[in-house]
């Protein structure tokens, strides 16, 4: 006898599914508020329950049975709302489509336990939805081909559908973070993904190019005042150029509530930059990232998104930095002794302009500090490196990108530690130790840099500040920073930002330069070889004495001493709405030449000379 079909099994099958979903959902937002203190807001709890359920029944209909099916849900709804939590933890905001192309990154920046752990919360969900699949059978397939239809008609039609979800869902180009917590993480996956799809499928517009570059030439600076003027080089033989970018290097002596014993700062650097008038650098990136750091201070125009530039927007070859000392008789030569297909920089800085790329497997890894090489190893082994070009008298762009100052921030036996707090922060006792060593290797590294190429301009900066614990937890105690960046005072936001930049400009000596958002590094260095050209690089000039510190979704401005942040929707001042110029039109030349069709190529010269030169 034939087993008829049974539909009341069925029913009962969903509502465990349903149920377990439920239960599920509910113990995972427990955990995520109480290990990580990160939950959504309460009238988004039922939308966010909603796409859970969702996601579980597509698995579900695809599935063979219960058994398989309850597992990989269950490990794929973790992994997706612990990873987002933890995300929030570490760097403030939540899981953004580009996260998912640094995850190769990821496995190679990890060891050990840490890279055990992130492979299993990664590949443990695909392998259960795998099994889970009921290959075999029919209907799988035919569900196949309807969920694959509809995802490709969604993504074909991003632009339209990031309009209505945003609608419903609201969007705050400024606080990503409170995006996540009023739509709940399946949401603010598929919303943001959408949104990154429209973004790249439509590159500026001839029209839309030849518009900014006319609200670029109308900004360009008229008077760059007694204080830049110093920064103008008179041409003349060509001297090295070495930039030196610092792994996490901060002025630790701020953190004044955690009882630091003692200044762990070299007083050395601290004189020599004193003699640079305490100058900065303002970052576009907190305690991670560097790649955008670099992209910065490489080509000179801002990172304004929350993604891997080199990674997502670098498509196209253009010339940066490196590319016009290069033109100019230079040996463009970047040092990292990391992975060399970390972030991309292989692609990357071949498509801005370097000669060679010294990483992992150019250097001798003989004195480590945990996986990392200590800074004056490195220093020794570039100096060592260059050391035929120096004797054939060939001029040099010496970018070192130091690697020796990640978390968990080791040290070996041989620097033992000499700094005591009162702060019971592991990470931030392990980095104030660690800042000790940072800065007196690089003091010994500039006393031989200075004295065997007195001439050369040396350009050093931290790439970004330190984490030191999740929800910035080290510098809470100094109040330095709030817990949520949408908190922050515009001081705050500055502190965010802002690391020691010293710039010594040969036998000049250091140069006192205020505060330089990194992006203008590039037109700076060419002002001070005295050197024409560059056009590109020098585009993202403003009037006067203006600095714009764009950020994901806002920006800090600072003129005259005074310090404002702007953020979109928020503000509706003048001087936002003047800077909201300047910043669409450097957004669209951004897309247009490293992303898109490079259409103001022909006319960036043109248009800010004022010729009809234009695209």
């Amino acid at each position: 006898m034939k087993n008829s079909y049974q539909p009341h099994a069925d029913i009962l099958r969903w509502c465990i599914v349903i149920g377990f979903v439920i239960l599920w959902y509910a113990l995972v937002q427990i955990v995520s508020q109480v290990i990580f203190h990160v939950t959504v807001e309460k009238g988004a709890i039922a939308r966010d329950l909603a796409a859970h359920l969702l996601l579980a029944s597509i698995c579900y209909s695809l599935a063979g049975s219960l058994a398989r099916a309850l597992p990989a849900i269950a490990c794929l709804i973790a992994a997706l709302n612990l990873c987002n939590a933890g995300k929030i933890q570490f760097y403030g905001t939540p899981v953004m489509p580009d996260d998912f192309l640094a995850l190769r990154n990821l496995f190679l920046l990890l060891t050990g336990w840490q890279l055990i752990a992130v492979v299993i919360i990664v590949f443990l969900p695909i392998v259960l939805l795998l099994f889970m699949v009921s290959w075999r059978r029919r209907r799988t397939w035919l569900l196949f081909v309807g969920y694959t239809l509809c995802t490709v008609l969604i993504i074909n039609r991003a632009e339209p559908v990031v309009q209505i979800m945003d609608r419903v869902f609201k969007n705050s180009v400024w606080n990503q973070r409170g995006n996540f917590e009023s739509r709940g993480v399946l949401i603010h996956i598929i919303q943001e993904s959408l949104r990154n799809k429209a973004r790249i499928a439509t590159p500026p517009s001839e029209r839309e190019v030849a518009k900014a570059l006319a609200v670029l030439r109308d900004v360009r600076p008229i008077d760059k005042g007694e204080g830049q003027a110093q920064a103008r080089g008179t041409q003349g033989a060509p001297r090295n150029v070495h930039m030196i970018i610092l792994e996490s290097f901060w002025d630790a002596a701020l953190l004044t509530g955690s009882g630091i014993s003692e200044d762990p700062v070299d007083p050395e650097f601290r004189r020599l930059w004193q003699a640079a008038g305490n100058s900065h650098v303002l970052s576009p990136v907190f305690g991670g990232y560097t790649a955008n750091p670099e992209f910065e201070v490489l080509c000179g125009f801002p990172v304004t998104e929350n993604h891997v530039f080199f990674e997502a927007g670098l498509r196209n070859s253009v010339a940066c930095l490196p590319q016009v000392l290069h033109e100019a008789g230079y040996r463009s030569i970047a040092s990292h002794p990391n992975v060399a297909g970390f972030w991309n920089r292989v692609n990357a800085y071949r498509r801005i302009g370097f000669d060679t790329y010294w990483s992992d497997r150019d250097f001798a890894f003989d004195d480590m500090n945990g996986d990392f090489l200590s800074d004056a190893s490195l220093y020794r082994q570039v100096t060592e490196k260059l050391s035929p070009l120096a004797a054939a008298g060939t001029p040099v762009f010496n970018y070192v990108l130091t690697y020796f100052g990640h978390v968990d921030y080791p040290l070996n036996e041989q620097r033992p530690k000499k700094i005591e707090t009162t702060d019971k922060n592991a990470l931030l006792n392990a980095y104030v130790n660690l800042m000790y060593y940072k800065s007196r290797e690089l003091m010994a590294y500039l006393e031989v840099l200075r004295k065997d190429d007195p001439d050369s301009l040396i350009v050093l900066f931290g790439d970004h500040l330190p984490f030191l614990g999740p929800g910035f937890y080290g510098f809470l105690r100094s109040n330095l920073l709030s817990g949520k960046r949408e908190m922050m005072s515009d001081t705050m936001v500055y502190t965010l930002t802002a690391t020691p930049l010293v710039v010594i400009d040969g036998r000049r000596g250091p140069l006192a330069l205020g505060d330089v958002p990194m992006y203008r590094i590039p037109a700076l260095i060419l002002d001070l070889l005295g050197m024409q050209g560059g056009e590109i690089v020098r585009l993202s000039a403003t009037q006067g004495e203006t600095a714009i510190r764009p950020l994901p979704g806002m920006y800090w401005l600072g003129e005259n001493g005074r310090q404002k942040i702007c953020r979109g929707e928020k503000e509706g001042t003048s001087v936002c709405a003047q800077s909201d110029q300047w910043l669409q039109a450097i957004i669209t030349i951004t897309r247009d030449l490293f992303s898109g069709e490079q259409y103001s190529l022909p006319g960036i010269e043109g248009e800010l000379d004022g010729s009809p030169n234009s695209p």
